[in-house]
């Protein structure tokens, strides 16, 4: 069948065969695997279904069909609607709920190292515009699952909010088209209470500010280690524009 690339992506190509994603894939594979036929089982449908390994060892996920931001800058106006803030936050509890009872196999390797213990849930931990599909009006799920493991709820719920609101620096923000900067305590706030977090804003914004730092370490760690996909993060200037971001929520009145 015919196979078609599929638009943006920073880390691992993808190809559309018919109703199929292909994908290179990695030690973690069995485990997501794992991850995605649980959400199925949930009836949680907000996510590819994984349906094996084809002859040239891809793995095989469902396509999730709709409209994603791909490559293009600005983003389409549907990113910063405050409904889709909304969708965004209720995805990401929803997905919580399915992932509460799902109990990896002892075996399991996460991309990002971590193993599972009592109290963590295998977050997405990359929930994030560019890995979201639009269709009819709603967000119809997420992709890209590679970089799921074990985390904290408010982990993987501390990088969406960053992802949604969004909590970015601004002269990363402002070109993906997001200009109302003076908003965003307000949207943090939003995202949070229609999650259902029961803490503060600011309890979240501090784990935020350490998950970013993290991320901006780990691109870094990665990428000296050989990976080649961060590699490209790093020299993309990624870590610092994370960096950067630090520095104006460390300013973030929320």
């Amino acid at each position: 069948m015919h196979e078609a690339p599929l638009d943006g992506g920073n880390t691992t190509g993808a190809t559309r065969t018919g109703n199929t994603v292909r994908r290179a894939t990695g030690p973690w594979t069995p485990a997501v695997h794992a991850l995605l036929a649980h959400l199925a089982a949930e009836g949680f449908t907000a996510a590819p279904r994984p349906l094996g390994i084809d002859e040239r060892g891809r793995e095989i996920l469902t396509f999730l069909d709709g409209d994603t931001v791909g490559s293009a800058k600005p983003w389409p106006p549907w990113v910063f609607e405050a409904d889709t803030l909304d969708q965004a936050a209720r995805w990401m509890r929803e997905f919580h709920e399915a992932v509460a009872g799902f109990v990896p196999p002892p075996d399991a390797v996460w991309r990002e190292g971590g193993r599972w213990s009592e109290g963590l849930v295998i977050g997405h931990n990359d929930a994030a515009p560019y890995n979201a599909v639009w269709r009819d009006g709603r967000l119809a799920g997420f992709f890209d699952w590679d970089f799921a493991g074990p985390v904290t709820r408010e982990w993987d719920l501390a990088f969406a909010a960053f992802s949604w609101v969004p909590l970015h620096a601004r002269h990363v923000a402002g070109p993906l088209g997001f200009t109302a900067f003076e908003t965003r305590p307000e949207r943090l706030r939003r995202f949070l209470g229609v999650y259902g977090w029961g803490g503060s804003a600011a309890d979240l914004l501090g784990v935020v500010r350490e998950r970013v730092a993290a991320h901006a370490g780990g691109i870094r760690a990665l990428a000296a280690a050989g990976d080649d996909a961060f590699v490209r993060l790093r020299d993309q200037g990624v870590p610092d524009d994370l960096e950067r971001a630090l520095v104006e929520l460390d300013a973030l009145r929320v």
